[in-house]
């Protein structure tokens, strides 16, 4: 398939559908005195519920979606969905920025305008970027492959394609966090030749300090990290462990209940930003919802959920990035790594520590992340 427009339009009938499950849910009970620390709280989520059934406008924000220039095009098999806005500076760099879970394409939605049009937010119109943002496989309105084994390393692949064989970019910028930031850096890893750098807001979990047994040879801070994750994961972590070994037995649920599907991915959103607790700070509720529905029209989270089975069964090993790295790093995000790994692993040249800001900082609190990505490949951009 050649790349062809696409324009989302959800049919009535879906909706239609949405609208009768959220007027006959079946909720559970709640221990008297509880609030998040057993889950997402029943108070919150019934608020949330009613406001998605009685005024959350879906064509609102559809319309909103499609201002931005929407395309697929098949990839090996995936029909990739994908966003493609060229920058409006002299000579714009391309980049392409990819989202995780439990966010979607829509994760980097503010921050779009930001790096094509800096000169319009005051910035440098220099350093202005064509962006493109593609759905993962299996994840919006992206195909999910039939066959095991699209792990981080086959999307890095699928993204290298769009990117050249597609789009005719013969070099590029990468930048993402979450899952985004594994496929950026695999990218990086197996085609060096076509990154200009690549910009990352977190290194995901590091399993080899995890596991490694000579504590002797890790530092205070990769002992204090190791220390984090393990309680991380022992106290956040029971989706991740769903996720990785049961996929196909959670997404039942998930996909014949809207609040559940909700319930599920909500709580992230409250854990892992800079809000201190309440929703409200940082997002709309019409931000989550829409991010929410992203998942429920196309019925994706069970594709999206089996992401983290394939990583955890099917991915390669990581060796050493030569690709120049820039690393921001926002401190209410999952788990900060240690500097002196990062710096043994790959060829970071710049290393910020922002003052505010979580895992969904694009969403949460754009410009800062813009400013600091354009800041760092400025060094990088093609003089020509």
């Amino acid at each position: 398939m050649s790349i062809e427009k696409f324009h989302i339009q959800v049919s009535d009938e879906v909706l239609n559908d949405l609208k009768y499950r959220l007027e006959h849910v079946r909720w559970p009970e709640q221990i008297e005195g509880s609030d998040w620390e057993r889950g997402t709280d029943i108070n919150y989520l019934k608020s949330l519920v009613s406001y998605w059934k009685d005024e959350f406008d879906w064509r609102a924000q559809e319309k909103e979606l499609n201002h931005f220039s929407h395309f697929r095009c098949n990839v090996d098999g995936i029909d990739v969905h994908f966003i493609h806005e060229k920058g409006k500076g002299p000579n714009p760099t391309p980049i392409i920025l990819t989202h995780g879970w439990p966010d979607s394409f829509i994760r980097y939605q503010k921050i779009i305008p930001l790096l094509t049009d800096p000169a319009s937010y005051g910035g440098d119109p220099n350093d202005s970027f064509d962006v493109i943002v593609p759905s993962l496989p299996g994840f919006g309105f992206s195909s999910a492959s039939k066959h095991s084994g699209m792990n981080n390393y086959r999307v890095s692949e699928l993204w290298a394609k769009l990117m050249t064989e597609k789009l005719g970019y013969s070099k590029f910028a990468a930048a993402g966090g979450d899952i985004g930031s594994g496929v950026t850096r695999y990218l990086a890893l197996n085609h060096p030749e076509l990154l200009i750098g690549i910009h990352l807001t977190d290194i995901g979990i590091i399993r080899n300090l995890m596991v490694s047994q000579s504590e002797a040879e890790l530092s205070e801070e990769e002992l204090q990290y190791k220390k984090n994750a393990s309680e991380w994961i022992s106290n956040e972590g029971g989706y991740m462990s769903i996720q990785s070994t049961k996929p196909q037995t959670i997404a039942y649920g998930l996909s014949d209940s809207p609040v559940g599907l909700a319930a599920w991915i909500i709580e992230k959103f409250r854990s892992w930003s800079d809000c201190n607790g309440d929703l409200n700070k940082n997002f709309s509720k019409d931000e989550l919802l829409t991010n929410i529905m992203i998942y429920w029209i196309t019925n994706t989270i069970g594709s999206s959920a089996n992401a983290y089975y394939e990583n955890v069964h099917s991915l390669p090993p990581m060796g050493h990035i030569n690709v120049p790295t820039g690393i921001a790093l926002f401190p209410a995000d999952v788990l900060l790594p240690p500097k002196k790994w990062a710096m043994s692993n790959l060829n970071v040249t710049r290393w910020t520590t922002m003052p505010k800001g979580g895992h969904f900082t694009s969403m949460e609190d754009p410009e800062p992340l813009a400013k600091e990505i354009r800041a760092f490949f400025t060094p990088y951009r093609s003089k020509e």
